[in-house]
């Protein structure tokens, strides 16, 4: 052990072991101070044992990315062009996820293995109770960017290292990874990285930004800043708004200052209540007018700022071209369908109950979107800002739904939980309770649920007084109620109650507008690609048993298959689907003009590479059983196995 490492130890040991004040010339400054008593009080760690840093395995990290998901691939571009500021300045950039384990990295080629051993490296783990203080680690704890410079970590074994991160929030305000600039030496003076905390700060904002325009990107965005000069190009306060006008999403400049304001959460607001200005008026805050006449003051400070209004994008219908939408349909609704005539149908029946005290009843085959409708009927009327119950009754076992939908009071039955429980029911209070395969409901219990819808209250297990709930009840199965009321397995008093009014989705394989589907599903995802020409007959063709779901799956999948900036063709579709579309027209269209053209370019691949397997799928970008299963598919085998190389 060195000898500053050693010092570093006792001093460590004097302040945050023993509590002993520090000059302040000697000393760490609060945050620091604050942290390193967190590691020894809270998190247990021991500042004489010096650790290494750990790098977690290749599937763990897999399992953290993916948490990420999209949000990963917008970061990136923030990663490079940060790193393109201090390149050849001995710095290396890490995005670490919110729990402190590092999924994205940018370093120096040539020090690869001093970094990995320093911990600054894919996959190692800074979180603040395993590596002590540390950039990443303390950024997580406050919540602050800040510098946690040479002898300011924890851990001896971190002394050399500066490190300066920033976090960067989610559009709801919760934190979401952080941004961490590092390097393995540096001036002996913290203050020669400020540059450093301001370039981790620009950068951190920027990501938040990008991954806030991308969750709303279907919805208002407003884009404030002091200056009108800058509302466009650099805005400091993003906000977003549902087609209701209430505050939906933002970015943690506006949280703070929106939050400063009326010092609670604002989301679920009405935008009226935030800003002097009504929200017919946002058409004047649009790009057209001149940035000077767009200013507009917060509610209770007064304080100016200038607004510019981004309004959400046309949809677009199944043929390309924007799809025409009823003013009388609430956007929540509208979004569900991209020109289908017959979910159109059921979307404007489904428009005139937003607010009416109907129950109403879904059906339709499983997948095909009945919660998806529940959810807007929700968030298109006046309990949007009040929660919404889904209770899946065939996922809760028969012994426990009871007690799930209804509460208990303590001790009411053997089991029961020592405080109680608040029911199902009551947890909607106010809003919309969404009974799932209502079908699925045991017969007992459909008397109670009968008793609530009537009288509006709702007796927990155990209780003697009943408490009065204000719930909206919405209703989904795929199985045929009318069937089951004849078999006596479903009350029919309980039948005609929910069903005050009844919507029936078509399934995916009825509908007209999938390529509109296909297409929501990518920019949802966030994937740049596009649906082939040659592909789209195969999706039609096919029968979707699974419907929704099953699309989903599909299109993740051949958008994988195709990549970033490609075009999704018949070869990118799953084995599976095509064999399944095969059989179900074996002489289409899409067979007859698909094959050709994927064959014949595979066929031209294998004959350049002399047959070797392997080449192809490196060429090709694939894995080596891919182009078996696109050989067997298209009937090409090797010369001397029935296909003759000419």
């Amino acid at each position: 052990m060195e000898l500053r490492q050693r010092e570093h130890i006792a001093t460590v040991m004097r302040l945050a072991g023993e509590g002993v004040p520090l000059p302040a010339a000697d000393g760490p400054d609060l945050v620091i101070a604050d942290s390193w008593a967190r590691c020894v009080h809270q998190h247990g760690l021991d500042p004489t044992r010096m650790q290494e840093a750990v790098i977690l395995p290749h599937h763990r990290v897999r399992e953290h990315q993916e948490r990420l998901d999209e949000f990963l691939r917008i970061a990136r571009h923030g990663l490079e062009a940060m790193y393109q500021q201090v390149a050849g300045m001995g710095y290396c950039v890490l995005l670490t996820d919110a729990r402190g384990v590092t999924v994205d990295f940018i370093g120096d080629l040539q020090l690869d293995a001093t970094l990995r051993k320093a911990g600054l490296y894919l996959g190692s783990d800074w979180s603040e109770h395993h590596a002590g203080t540390c950039g990443v680690g303390t950024a997580i704890a406050t919540g602050q960017a800040l510098t946690v410079h040479q002898g300011d970590h924890f851990d001896a074994t971190h002394i050399p290292l500066t490190c300066t991160a920033a976090p960067v929030y989610d559009p709801l305000g919760r934190l979401n990874a952080i941004l961490d600039i590092s390097a393995l030496t540096s001036p002996q003076v913290k203050s020669s990285q400020h540059l450093a905390l301001q370039l981790v700060r620009v950068y951190a904002q920027r990501v938040e930004n990008a991954n806030f325009l991308r969750c709303f990107r279907n919805d208002w965005v407003l884009k404030l800043h002091p200056s009108p000069e800058f509302i466009e190009i650099s805005p400091d306060h993003l906000v977003a708004l549902d087609g209701n006008g209430r505050i939906v999403g933002h970015n943690r400049a506006a949280q703070l200052m929106l939050e400063a304001e009326h010092g609670s959460t604002v989301l679920g607001l009405p935008f009226e209540q935030l800003f002097n200005a009504r929200l017919d008026d946002l058409g004047r805050f649009l790009r057209a007018m001149p940035g000077e006449h767009r200013a507009v003051t917060l509610s209770r400070s007064g304080r100016v700022l200038f607004l510019h209004a981004v309004p959400p994008p046309s949809r677009w219908g199944s043929a390309g071209a924007p799809a025409a939408v009823d003013p009388a349909v609430p956007p929540a609704l509208a979004r569900l369908s991209g020109g289908d005539a017959a979910l159109d149908r059921q979307i404007q029946r489904a428009a005139r109950l937003v607010d009416t005290p109907v129950s109403v009843l879904i059906t339709g085959e499983t997948g095909s979107g009945k919660e998806f409708l529940a959810k807007a009927l929700h968030e298109a009327g006046q309990r949007r800002a009040k929660p919404f119950v889904a209770v899946n009754c065939a996922a809760i076992p028969e012994t426990l739904i009871e007690s799930e939908l209804f509460g208990h009071l303590p001790g009411s039955f053997s089991g029961a939980r020592l405080k109680g429980k608040t029911g199902l029911i009551q947890e909607a209070d106010g809003g919309t309770l969404f009974l799932d395969e209502i079908g699925d409901m045991p017969l007992p219990l459909q008397a109670r649920l009968l008793r609530v819808l009537a009288e509006r209250e709702v007796l927990p297990i155990g209780a003697t007084r009943a408490v009065k709930v204000d719930v909206r009840v919405i209703a989904a199965t795929h199985a045929d109620l009318q069937a089951l009321v004849r078999e006596g397995r479903f009350r029919d008093d309980l039948y005609y109650r929910l069903a005050g009014a009844h919507l029936l989705l078509p399934p995916l394989r009825q509908r007209g507008d999938l390529p509109w589907l296909v297409h929501k599903l990518l920019r949802e995802a966030g994937r740049r690609v596009q649906l082939g020409a040659d592909a789209e007959p195969w999706l039609r063709a096919h029968d979707w048993p699974g419907n929704l779901r099953e699309l989903k799956n599909v299109i993740d999948y051949a958008s994988a298959m195709a990549g970033d900036g490609g075009v999704i063709g018949v070869a990118d579709l799953p084995d599976a689907l095509l064999a399944a579309a095969a059989r179900a027209a074996p002489a289409s269209a899409a067979d007859a003009a698909a094959r050709p053209t994927e064959a014949r370019l595979l066929l031209q691949y294998l004959r350049a590479a002399r047959w070797n397997i392997s080449a192809v799928a490196h060429q090709l970008g694939v894995a080596r059983m891919t182009v078996y299963r696109r050989m067997q598919r298209w009937g090409i085998t090797p010369p001397g196995r029935g296909e003759r190389d000419d």
